[in-house]
């Protein structure tokens, strides 16, 4: 069996705590998807509750809301990103997209010759 050897990152954002990361925006990005949170938790297999809570966290530890939703109705209930939301989350993709194309360039200038790549 052949292995591909590889850098994997993950990246954080802090304030005193972690306040956004890899499952905040996954979490997003299922929600502009399929504009309800609860609906965005259920299809990555993630109780409802934790979902608030973790959404309710980054948005005090940010200081900005991430969702706008409104509850049930005639018309039923929703969730989007707000436009900070959708700001951060989109610098916050590209930021990731950049760190990963200059680490496997760096990776592959690093192991060059030591290790099968």
């Amino acid at each position: 069996m052949e292995q591909n050897l590889h850098p994997v990152l993950s990246v954080r954002l802090f304030t005193d705590e972690k306040c956004f990361g890899p499952g905040v925006a996954v979490l997003l990005r299922k929600v502009r998807e399929l504009h309800s949170l609860r609906a965005a938790a259920m299809s990555i297999g993630m109780a409802y509750s934790k979902a608030w809570t973790i959404l309710k966290n980054a948005q005090q530890s940010l200081g900005f809301k991430l969702l706008d939703s409104t509850t049930g109705g005639k018309h039923g209930g929703g969730a989007r990103l707000t436009p900070e939301g959708e700001t951060l989350l989109d610098a916050y993709d590209r930021y990731c997209a950049a760190l990963r194309a200059h680490a496997q360039t760096l990776f592959n200038e690093t192991f060059d010759g030591i290790l099968p790549l």
